[in-house]
């Protein structure tokens, strides 16, 4: 495991319209814990327990969550001595930093995060997604990044197909059928790391993270993108959320911690 401990910012500002749920959507269980707590978990497995959580709809109901932690925990108290309560963190939790920061309601992605950046004091530092797990191997992403020194590294998958996919020639008979195969592009899995330089491109009224900052850092060449093969998955949908929780009891892919 790498000694260098990075700030993480985590994106905590959506709707979750399509989770069919009146709070915000990193909230949402699985497995008994908010996926928000999955992300952290990740991350706090390679030793980054430094959280910035760049909150925006519901902001209220993640500060709550956080607020009244001590209460999911077992405590030792002695009763008239208010002082005397002794929370049983586990071990893995312990000493977990986590600073709640209101980056406004419908700001974009962009936005939030240079919002969120006043309060990391590194020159490299982690952005995550909250709704999306994997396997990934913090280390060797972060070791990717220094070798080769450009301003960003998002972490990109290759999805699979929802649907099967036909092979024809060129009078429409059917030559071959692929069930579900993975594609053949690469799309943004979170999981980035940026340098303080990156904010320069998050400057303006409301910054667009995928259709702004990154088209730019394309442009520039200052983007590079670390290739994860193995488990990832995002939840935007309430059916999302449903094959989560059917795969996290099936068999804990994501669960790189022990």
């Amino acid at each position: 495991m790498t000694t260098e401990r990075l700030p993480v910012i985590i994106l905590c500002g959506g709707q979750g319209v399509r989770m069919q749920s009146p709070t915000n959507k990193v909230l949402t269980d699985i497995g008994g814990r908010p996926i928000l707590w999955h992300v952290m978990r990740i991350y706090a497995t390679f030793g980054h327990t430094r959280f910035i959580l760049a909150l925006g709809h519901q902001a209220e109901d993640i500060k709550r969550y956080f607020l009244e932690y001590n209460l999911r925990c077992d405590l030792t108290l002695r009763l008239g001595q208010p002082e005397s309560v002794v929370y049983h963190y586990s071990e893995d939790e312990a000493g977990w930093e986590i600073t709640l920061v209101d980056t406004g309601a419908d700001a974009e992605k962009g936005t939030r995060i240079r919002r969120a950046a006043r309060y990391v004091d590194t020159q490299t530092f982690a952005v995550a997604y909250g709704e999306a797990v994997g396997d990934i191997d913090l280390d060797a992403l972060l070791a990717f990044h220094r070798r080769h020194g450009r301003l960003a590294t998002v972490t990109g998958v290759r999805l699979q197909s929802h649907l099967g996919i036909f092979e024809l020639d060129e009078n429409g008979e059917v030559s071959g059928f692929l069930e579900k195969p993975e594609l053949d592009h690469w799309v943004n899995a979170g999981f980035m790391l940026f340098e303080r330089g990156v904010l320069d491109y998050m400057d303006g009224q409301d910054v667009h993270l995928e259709r702004q900052v990154l088209p730019r850092l394309v442009a520039e060449r200052q983007l590079m993108m670390y290739r994860h093969t193995g488990f990832w998955r995002s939840m935007k949908t309430f059916k999302d959320a449903l094959e989560l929780e059917t795969v996290w009891h099936e068999r804990q892919p994501w669960k790189v911690w022990r």
